[in-house]
């Protein structure tokens, strides 16, 4: 039996559940740290580096799922893990008024517990979907789950932040442990008998790690798609941290109207994901492949705009600009994701978990290395010409990035169409 929509629908509550816990930690605290306790900027972006450096671990996690023969045990098992560092995190914050030297080795091991949460559940999640999901559901099963991370995002920075102010220690410790408690309790239920009811995997004789990637690598599609993501999500992540930078320096934009930026860009992402999920799933248009190659140049397109902005060559209207980038990303950040659990299926058999997990630690490096490639880009460029240019440059190479994405999916993806719809990756 494969997952139902109901099934598919509660495991995407575990992944709003994922989305709700980390953006305390990577956005809140963070402006906690810089704002209210007056820190440098790079000790929160460190932290924040080393929940990504942590997730190197996925492929090891789900290899353990993939030989366990229970992947609901990691899925709990990881969110309980992020709930316990998200809470430790948000303590650790008040300790910085008193201690430094306590708040920042508290916040090492929190961040770390996080890294090690996320990637537990987050990869085991994929490879349960990536296993019991219908092929002809994959890219619908894909949005479901990522627009309700999304949603989960907002939806905890909004009502959280509400309950914030006015800001007490007493009051962040409340509002961080009834979010990270409610995650937790919505994962036990919405995971809970899910894989019992469907094609699940079986426990196999032990397999040392390493012969299990060495099974997976082996596999040409495996080590192509490997690179591909870390190229696409390289280039996905460089205007992470100099979108709003840019606004404010080229564009005068408010302190205000640059966070607003974010969230219009953010409302793009939503809707290019949900258009890929209706068009693919519901109306049978194109294969996922096409999908991928369109939100690479769609997004290539876009940032050669913006980045003429910046030149000085156009003038257009930013917020439509970011709002036309946030939209090619989530047409390509979902048929992407499509496409890595219909090839997790593929090569040898219960490995999906190893593949899942190697294409997440992947985008983890790219997502440390592309904000910051770019964040040390802009600096670079800004003392040999003025902002506008220096952002444009930049802006320019992510373009060219996006572009090398869409002729490597084109090259290593197959196009032709299963009877189900669903993108086959090419050998």
């Amino acid at each position: 039996m494969n997952l139902t929509w109901a099934h598919i629908v509660r495991l995407g509550l575990v992944q709003m559940c994922l989305g709700a816990v980390v953006v305390l930690t990577t956005s809140t605290l963070n402006r906690l740290m810089v704002v209210e306790f007056a820190l440098p900027a790079i000790l929160p972006g460190a932290l924040v580096g080393l929940h990504y450096g942590i997730q190197l671990s996925r492929p090891k996690w789900g290899f353990t799922s993939d030989t366990g023969g229970n992947r609901t045990a990691w899925i709990i098992g990881g969110m309980l893990a992020l709930a316990m560092g998200g809470f430790v995190a948000a303590f650790a914050v008040t300790l910085f008024a008193t201690s430094y030297w306590i708040a920042l080795c508290v916040s090492v091991l929190a961040y770390a517990l996080i890294g090690l949460g996320v990637g537990a559940s987050g990869t085991s999640l994929l490879a349960l979907l990536a296993t019991a999901t219908a092929p002809e559901r994959r890219a619908a099963a894909a949005t479901i789950t990522w627009l309700m991370m999304i949603f989960g995002i907002a939806m905890t920075a909004g009502v959280a932040g509400s309950f914030l102010d006015p800001y007490s220690p007493a009051r962040l410790l409340t509002v961080v442990a009834v979010v990270v408690s409610l995650a937790s309790v919505i994962t036990v239920l919405a995971v809970g008998r899910i894989e019992r009811q469907v094609v699940a995997i079986k426990a196999e004789p032990h397999t040392p790690f390493m012969d299990g990637m060495r099974e997976v690598l082996a596999e040409p599609n495996t080590r192509n798609f490997t690179l591909f993501v870390f190229l696409a999500m390289t280039a996905y992540f460089m205007q992470e941290l100099i979108l709003e930078p840019y606004a404010g320096l080229v564009f005068n934009f408010t302190p205000g109207q640059s966070t607003s930026l974010s969230g219009a860009q953010n409302g793009g992402v939503f809707v290019g994901m949900l258009t890929v999920g209706i068009a693919a799933t519901g109306l049978r248009i194109g294969a996922l492949r096409s999908w991928v190659i369109a939100g690479c140049l769609g997004s290539c397109a876009t940032l050669t705009v913006i980045a003429l902005s910046g030149f000085g060559s156009l003038s257009l209207p930013l917020t439509a600009m970011v709002v036309a980038l946030g939209f090619f990303n989530g047409m390509f950040a979902v048929a992407a994701i499509g496409s890595m659990m219909a090839l997790a299926s593929q090569g040898r058999g219960q490995r999906e978990g190893t593949r899942m997990g190697l294409w997440g630690a992947a985008q983890a490096i790219a997502a440390g290395f592309g904000g910051l490639t770019g964040a040390a880009a802009v600096d670079i460029m800004r003392t040999l010409t003025t902002d506008g240019p220096a952002f444009g440059a930049v802006f320019t190479f992510e373009a060219l990035l996006f572009l090398a994405s869409a002729l490597m999916a084109a090259r290593i993806m197959d196009n032709t169409r299963a009877p189900t719809g669903a993108m086959v990756p090419g050998e």
